[in-house]
């Protein structure tokens, strides 16, 4: 969609997602229980929607945080959901909380991203995890989707190979093409020729995908964990995950309790 073509009223906006969501004007109209001649004059700007109407739409179209605000002030409104950056003083308790919860983690490396995987803040285990991989890649916005299938990155210094990243790209995959993020989209058109040409097809020997990570004590085998906030009420909380990297066996337990003591 190029700038020109960008919905910009309430009623573009929410043809742009009823359509994205594959639903005729009847469809949606049913699932939501309002009048499908309302709808369709909501849509074509014949009739201003209200407040609570538009609060409706969103929740049946599931609509990221983002977009019902969006939408709202497209509509006249004031926005439900705040939007600050991470580093504003009203996210000031989360980041504490989040900076206690990183951690608590220790001595396991553990970080958290933002919508595009972008690096936001980490605890002192997770240099592990880019101690030894190209400098490029560690340029702010230090992107650890990139780190994670990019040859110089983690495939360098760790068993990982960019096979072991699919599942999540699958998934972000998933949630770019429901929430029409055009910058996710972007990096993931990037990180795809990193990607084998057909996914593994051995039969799975273990419960989850491990690597071992190169340290100076010896290799460390580790699996993920991602977590998100539960539910979030500020935009870019809601984008938010965090990566907890975890010990598979009680050696690799032991090498970094090592490494960070």
């Amino acid at each position: 969609m190029t700038v020109l073509d960008e919905p910009q009223t309430v009623g573009e906006l929410l043809r742009f997602w009823r359509v994205h969501h594959r639903l005729s004007q009847l469809e949606l109209a049913l699932e939501a229980e309002v009048s499908t001649k309302h709808l369709s004059f909501v849509e074509t700007g014949r009739a201003q929607p209200s407040r609570q109407l538009l609060v409706h739409l969103s929740n049946h179209l599931d609509l990221p945080i983002a977009e019902r605000n969006r939408l709202l002030l497209a509509g006249g409104f004031a926005p439900i959901y705040l939007d600050q950056p991470y580093n504003s003083e009203a996210m000031l308790p989360l980041r504490e909380s989040l900076r206690r919860l990183l951690d608590a983690h220790l001595p396991n490396p553990a970080l958290i991203v933002d919508g595009l995987w972008n690096l936001i803040d980490a605890n002192a285990a997770a240099s592990l995890l880019w101690a030894g991989v190209k400098p490029e890649l560690l340029k702010p916005p230090m992107n650890m989707l990139r780190l994670s299938v990019h040859p110089g990155g983690l495939p360098s210094i760790s068993s990982m190979t960019a096979a072991c990243s699919l599942p999540l790209i699958h998934q972000l995959k998933r949630r770019s093409r429901d929430t029409a993020d055009e910058a996710l989209a972007e990096l993931l058109d990037e990180v795809e020729p990193y990607l084998p040409d057909a996914p593994p097809t051995a039969a799975a020997q273990q419960p989850m995908v491990t690597m071992d990570l190169k340290t100076r004590l010896g290799p460390v085998r580790l699996f993920t964990l991602i977590a998100t906030i539960g539910a979030p009420l500020e935009v870019t909380a809601a984008s938010l995950a965090i990566e907890t990297f975890l010990p598979a066996d009680s050696t690799s337990a032991d090498r970094l309790q090592e490494l960070m003591s």
